[in-house]
């Protein structure tokens, strides 16, 4: 379950599998499975350092793995600070950074930049929401990529925003 999603916590874990919560803690320890804020931690470590038309800075969340021009995957924790004060929602520029960060985090060039982006925000998410990005590179044409974001709650795995973006890989400057 941990392969196909790491940042299952051990509540999570010990629900799906009907088990108590110590029973999972033990496994974990036999198994030499960190818990989940190392297991993030690591797999942050080890993305970043393959990171090339964006710094590590520019991610609006936290970078958790990539595979240039294929796949990559960030978390991003909506707080209190990041809703809308009347009711409570998620202002929905976050999400879009979230996936645009990651979408240009994902691409093999020196320098690239949001061509186009068409996005759906699916269903309001509120403070204390965890959520999951994925990108996918679905094509490669020139100059151009062509990527998709989905964005998850993990709290309950719902899809609560989608992107298609064109990004586009420029040549590097001349001095």
């Amino acid at each position: 379950m941990l392969v196909k999603n790491p940042f299952l916590t051990d509540e999570q874990l010990a629900k799906s599998l009907d088990v108590s919560i110590q029973t999972i803690r033990l496994d974990r320890t036999i198994l030499g499975i960190p818990e989940l804020r190392e297991r993030t931690r690591l797999m942050a470590e080890h993305a970043q350092t393959k990171l090339k038309a964006i710094d590590k800075k520019d991610i609006v969340g936290e970078l958790i793995d990539l595979e240039l021009n294929k796949v990559g995957i960030s978390t991003l924790t909506i707080t209190s600070d990041m809703v809308l004060e009347k009711t409570g929602v998620a202002r929905g520029h976050y999400m879009f950074a979230m996936a645009d960060t990651l979408a240009l985090a994902v691409v093999d060039a020196e320098i690239a930049l949001t061509g186009v982006g068409n996005v759906k925000y699916k269903v309001p998410v509120y403070a204390g929401a965890i959520l999951v990005a994925k990108a996918v590179v679905t094509k490669k044409r020139d100059d151009k990529y062509f990527i998709h974001v989905i964005i998850r709650n993990n709290l309950d795995n719902e899809e609560v925003f989608r992107a298609k973006f064109i990004i586009v890989s420029l040549p590097k400057e001349r001095k």
